[in-house]
């Protein structure tokens, strides 16, 4: 049965990453015949949309009386992406941030991974603080939006506008691209909820941990990929505002979206789980605020901590 589990991860982690692909292909071609300049459509849609695993995820999970799941979904992607994405990136080419609008979001997901923590640490957030986090996502957007059409073009700018594909004429296709994105997605989520489920009783571990490991490194390969994918080509602020963002998004949207339809119950979250999401996210400030430079040496170590932590939660057999 355990190798029926693994399966079901397996083709849910496929059908999100295809899913989410088609749904920011759509999304993003719709946006630009719309007139949203690159740089917008950047930092919202596309950021949205390298969450859309995490947040069908995390639903469904909640939904199906998961909370466990949809909880440690948002916890272990935050950790994944800053200890493994930044520090493969930092790897593969060593990161110096010169966009201001990464330096002003870095305050923002710290804020936001310090008032996921707090809210948290009684294992259960309400419809209200829910609503509280969502209301504080529009707020982030909004300012965001007006910070790029303000701030002009920037490092940033030219790095998200080299990816932006061409607008098309033809909106029933970016349409389709949008629908089949959400049908695959759905599809996907049912099929890693039922799998981490199966193979969390199976393997007698808790579905706090099979989230916070197995499934928040599947849910993050869209963000993988695409940090990977600027790292190689020298794109540091794309490779870093990708991992902000997606962070930002998973606490205030995924977080607040699921409490507002179901209060998210998570009794086998425990406090090193947050702790670790919240001092990696803190540590992030004087690297990238201040301007000091993420190299190798700081990718090994940020890599490490992962591995250390994957040390301290995953049970020992006896």
């Amino acid at each position: 049965m355990m190798l029926l589990y693994a399966a079901c991860i397996a083709g849910g982690f496929v059908l999100l990453s295809i899913g989410a692909d088609a749904l920011i292909r759509g999304s993003v071609r719709l946006s630009l015949r719309s007139g949203i300049s690159p740089l917008v459509i950047g930092l919202t849609v596309v950021a949205f949309g390298t969450s859309t695993p995490e947040l069908f995820v995390s639903l469904k999970a909640n939904l199906g009386g998961s909370g466990d799941i949809a909880v440690g979904n948002i916890v272990g992607s935050n950790i994944f992406n800053i200890a493994v994405i930044l520090g493969l990136a930092a790897l593969i080419q060593p990161i110096r941030v010169q966009s201001q609008l990464i330096r002003q979001d870095v305050p923002v997901m710290i804020a936001a991974s310090l008032l996921f923590y707090v809210m948290v640490f009684d294992r259960e957030v309400s419809r209200i603080e829910g609503i509280v986090l969502f209301t504080l996502l529009i707020g982030y957007i909004v300012l965001t939006i007006r910070q790029a059409r303000q701030g002009g073009e920037d490092e940033l700018a030219e790095e998200i506008t080299h990816h932006m594909p061409a607008a098309t004429t033809r909106p029933i296709g970016d349409s389709a691209w949008i629908i089949g994105g959400i049908l695959l997605l759905v599809g996907g989520s049912q099929l890693l909820v039922q799998g981490a489920v199966g193979l969390a009783r199976e393997a007698k571990v808790s579905e706090a941990i099979i989230a916070l490991t197995i499934v928040a490194a599947g849910t993050g390969l869209p963000e993988l990929a695409t940090s990977i994918a600027a790292a190689l080509k020298k794109e540091s602020d794309l490779a870093v505002g990708n991992v902000i963002g997606s962070n930002i998004f998973n606490l205030l949207c995924i977080g607040g979206f699921s409490a507002s339809i179901k209060p998210l119950r998570a009794p086998d979250i425990e406090a090193v789980d947050l702790s670790t999401m919240a001092v990696l996210a803190v540590l992030l400030l004087p690297v990238l605020r201040i301007g000091m430079r993420v190299g190798r040496i700081e990718g090994v170590l940020l890599l490490a901590s992962y591995g250390a932590y994957l040390y301290y939660i995953w049970p020992v057999p006896h």
